[in-house]
This record gives C-alpha cells, sequence and structure tokens, in this order.
C-alpha cells in the first residue's frame, strides 16, 4: 500500500495548483486567439503559487531553525559576560576641557622625556614611568631629583587618563591635575616654583615654537596650565589594547583555553568587584585589608594610611584607589608601596585580605594566565 506524505497543507496548494491548469487549459482552448498571452499569464501566476508554497511550508521553517540554532551556537556565553563587564578601550581617552590636537601632543610628548622638567635635570616623567618598560620603572618606590626614594610605588601611566582619580590616595581628579604634582614636589622632580619652571622653558627656542603652535590662540602660552594640558593630551593617547581588547571584540581564539578559565575564575572569585570596567580598575577605592591588617602579609614598612592622609577622616585609613589591571603581569613590584615582587603571590594576598578566600595553586595560575592576556603595547610613535 502506497504511504501519503503529503502534508494537509501541501494538499492544499497541489489541488490550488491542478484546478488552475484545469480551467486555464478550456479557457486557452476556447480562446486560442490569445493562447500565447494567456500561456504566459498561466506559467507565471503557477510560478507564483508554487514559490508562495515552498516559502511558507514547515520545511522552510526548519530551515530558518536551523539558521538560528547555528547562531546560538556560535555565541561564547562567556565572552558576552565578559563584554557587559569590562565594555571598550577606546582608542584615545578624551576630554571635552582640554580637546586634542597634533600640535599638543607633539608637546606634551617633548615635555614628558625633558629633564629639564625637575631642579637638577635628573628627572623626566619618563624616569619614573618609563614608557620602555610598561609605564614604570619596576622599583618598589623611586627616587626623586635629590636621589632618596619616595614612599609610595610609582604606577602604571598607561591607560591611567581612564582612571576616575589619580594616585595611591587619589588626591587628584584628572590626568592633567596630576602632571602638575610631581614637578613641584620636593620629593620628586622638585621644581621650586611654576615661575621657576616658566622661566626656564621661556628661555629655549624650542619650547617658544611649539607652545605657539599647540597653543595659537594665546599671546603668552608658555603658562603652568598649558604644560599639564599638553603632558596630558601625550599621556591621553598612552591606550594599550590587549588580546582580551581582541576577544571582546568577537574573536574567540584569542585567548587560550587557560586563559578562558583563568577569566571564568576571576569572575566567579568575585575579583570583579573592584576590578571592573575597561581598565578592570582605578574607578574606585577599596581598604586594603577588609579581613586582615596588609601589612600582615606584605610586610609593609612603614604602615601607609592611604587616603586618610589627604582626607583626615578616619573611614580612610588604609583606603587605597584600585590599580587597573592592565599590563599588570609587567608592571612588578605590587601594591602601593611596592612590597611583593610577585603576581601570583599578590593574586593570593589579594584573594585572602579582600574576597576570604584561599586560592588554590592552580586556581591562582589560571587567574595570572588570564591576566597576561591584558598586555599591550605602546604605539611606537609615541615612545622617545
Amino acid at each position: 500500500m502506497k504511504t501519503n506524505n503529503t502534508l494537509p497543507f501541501e494538499k492544499n496548494i497541489f489541488t490550488r495548483v491542478e484546478g488552475e491548469l484545469k480551467k486555464n487549459t478550456i479557457f486557452i482552448n476556447h480562446y486560442k486567439p490569445c493562447k500565447s498571452i494567456i500561456m504566459k499569464r498561466l506559467i507565471f501566476s503557477t510560478f507564483v503559487i508554487v514559490v508562495f508554497f515552498f516559502g511558507c511550508t514547515p520545511g522552510a521553517k526548519k530551515s530558518d531553525q536551523k539558521d538560528t540554532d547555528k547562531k546560538t551556537e556560535n555565541v561564547d556565553p562567556l565572552m558576552e559576560k565578559a563584554k557587559a563587564m569590562f565594555g571598550t578601550l577606546p582608542a584615545v581617552a578624551t576630554s571635552n576641557d582640554n580637546v586634542s590636537t597634533k600640535e599638543k601632543v607633539i608637546l606634551g610628548k617633548t615635555l614628558y622625556f625633558d629633564n629639564r622638567l625637575s631642579k637638577n635635570n635628573t628627572q623626566s616623567c619618563n624616569t619614573c614611568h618609563n614608557l620602555d618598560t610598561y609605564g614604570v620603572d619596576n622599583l618598589p618606590t623611586s627616587p626623586g631629583d635629590n636621589g632618596i626614594p619616595g614612599t609610595r610605588n610609582s604606577p602604571t601611566v598607561l591607560n591611567a587618563a581612564l582612571h576616575t582619580t589619580q594616585f595611591w590616595d587619589g588626591r587628584d581628579k584628572t590626568i592633567e591635575d596630576q602632571a602638575g604634582g610631581p614637578i613641584l614636589n620636593p620629593d620628586e622632580m622638585a621644581i621650586p616654583n611654576k615661575q621657576f619652571l616658566i622661566d626656564r622653558l621661556s628661555k629655549i627656542d624650542e619650547y617658544k615654537t611649539l607652545f605657539a603652535q599647540a597653543f595659537p590662540d594665546e599671546t603668552k602660552p608658555i603658562t603652568y596650565i598649558n604644560i599639564q594640558k599638553a603632558i596630558g593630551v601625550f599621556e591621553r593617547e598612552l591606550m594599550t589594547p590587549s588580546r582580551f581588547d581582541d576577544y571582546l571584540a568577537g574573536n574567540t581564539s584569542a585567548l587560550t583555553e587557560i586563559e578562558k578559565e583563568g577569566l571564568e575564575s576571576f569572575i566567579n572569585t568575585s575579583c570583579i568587584t573592584c576590578h571592573i570596567g575597561n581598565v578592570l580598575g582605578g574607578n574606585m577605592f577599596q581598604k586594603f585589608g577588609l579581613y586582615g591588617d596588609y601589612w600582615d602579609y606584605t610586610n609593609s614598612k612603614p604602615i601607609d594610611n592611604g587616603r586618610f592622609d589627604v582626607t583626615q577622616n578616619e573611614s580612610d585609613k588604609y583606603i587605597f584607589k584600585v590599580p587597573s589591571l592592565r599590563n599588570i603581569d609587567k608592571t612588578q613590584p605590587y601594591f602601593h608601596d611596592g612590597s611583593v615582587e610577585d603576581l601570583n603571590e599578590s593574586v593570593v594576598i589579594m584573594a585572602k585580605l579582600e574576597l576570604d578566600k584561599d586560592l588554590s595553586e592552580e586556581e591562582t595560575g589560571k587567574i595570572v594566565a588570564f591576566m597576561g592576556t591584558l598586555t599591550g603595547e605602546v604605539p611606537a610613535r609615541l615612545k622617545e
């Protein structure tokens, strides 16, 4: 017995086509003078019905469903989660208050690498924030113009323009504010006062030209605020996209399986409580030692009061700005005083002090492997 596999919907269409053919055949035979025209119309209408049939059958719906399923299979849930948490690193950290121009960037770069911004011509911005070593000098604390080390570790300047505040204690808001601080700090570049530096630069022909080009609307462009603006504009260019950004942009093969497992551990361990956003930190303050005294784990001497020294609020004791994790595997030693050299050890300490969690060696290794994907390069045009 022959099995009829035709669906009711298909039967209906075939019946309609068959009926139309029969009716039109009779019509054609009766009106032979118009036979060729009618035949063309018949073929066209039959074609439309057939196309409609195949476009609307359950088979077509199944095909569409397969395409949808395939797209769903290609979605990386971890990637989508990470996109929502970390966002996108911009090419430049723009500012409405300090609009970038090519001339400002050139001036800012020249100032950044110039030792004459220190009292005894011994130091430039690049001395402590070396662009060849990921924006740091890899020292626990940096010596000043007088050769004496300071009390806090020099954080990387890379991507710092995206931070909500500057310095470990957050005492300055913008990268422009920050640029003016170390120049006048007696323990750092030790310029006696603003006018001292303005007078020094005003005697240099190169700077007369560069300032005039960078600030063409000003009759006396060599000012301290313009020094800050120019350095700030230059530092706003110091973005370092990495393999992690390639991954967030949709390249699932940008990270290895171990690195992806590390990202998942980073999220599930709750490191994202503080290290969130496009530079994975730099946007909040936190007490260093929620579950213990940090100096018991870091052997820090002396003990730093953190933001308390700025605000004099008791609640700000041991509060520090959360650092960015961009290029973290290249910016050792770690913490505000550079007290820990090893990244694995730093991760274990943070998990214990901030989250009250004891990470296994395997978990730590995976998280550190993920952190390695956050390393990017400074564009060659911005280096000395």
